[in-house]
């Protein structure tokens, strides 16, 4: 399990080195990350939280949280903007830890206020059925992934927000236990 979290950790760090090395090499560091990255989160969340929508818990823990939200493509859906978004959370109990994207859909007010609301894909290290490890059967390696998240936007760079998000098979696979994570997030604009 150890080796499964390291080789998520791997990949995503080359999938951010890559975004950040494919921009043109004669701008500054941070000129580079703001062609191509609008905002990285970082988030503390609480594990498998019970009486969400999952219902249930098995799992305990915190998960640390990155996300990256990219600027393309990028489009306008009524009131907000539908960002791209690749990130990871990964469990300190060894319990199931994922690599997910998808688009997130922000909507912010003249105040600084937002909401987010988000549809993507996670991959997990998680147990498939029950199998004796203590960990919350999901039923498929590849769930569907649905992100909240309401905050505040401090300055030009910073938020910080209480983020949920939900992972299952959506009844495509037995079982269907699902996962909740609940936690708060901070976030730097670029």
């Amino acid at each position: 399990m150890v080796k499964k979290k390291l080789i998520l950790s791997g990949i995503f760090a080359l999938m951010l080195l890559a975004a950040i090395q494919s921009v043109a090499e004669e701008k500054p560091p941070v000129e580079k990350c703001r062609q191509k990255i609008h905002e990285i989160r970082f988030g503390i969340l609480s594990h498998d939280v019970d009486r969400l929508w999952s219902g249930s818990r098995k799992e305990s823990g915190v998960d640390t949280n990155l996300e990256i939200l990219f600027l393309r493509p990028t489009f306008s859906l009524g009131a907000g903007v539908v960002r791209p978004n690749l990130g990871f959370s990964l469990n300190d109990r060894n319990q199931t830890s994922k690599l997910y994207a998808g688009g997130l859909w922000e909507i912010r007010s003249q105040f600084g206020a937002f909401l987010n609301l988000g549809l993507g894909m996670a991959v997990h290290d998680g147990a498939l059925r029950i199998d004796g490890s203590g960990k919350k059967p999901l039923g498929a390696r590849v769930l569907f992934r649905v992100p909240i998240e309401v905050g505040v936007v401090l300055g030009r760079h910073h938020r910080l927000s209480l983020a949920f998000d939900h992972v299952s098979n959506a009844y495509l696979a037995t079982p269907n236990n699902g996962m909740d994570t609940l936690g708060f997030r901070y976030g730097y604009i670029f």
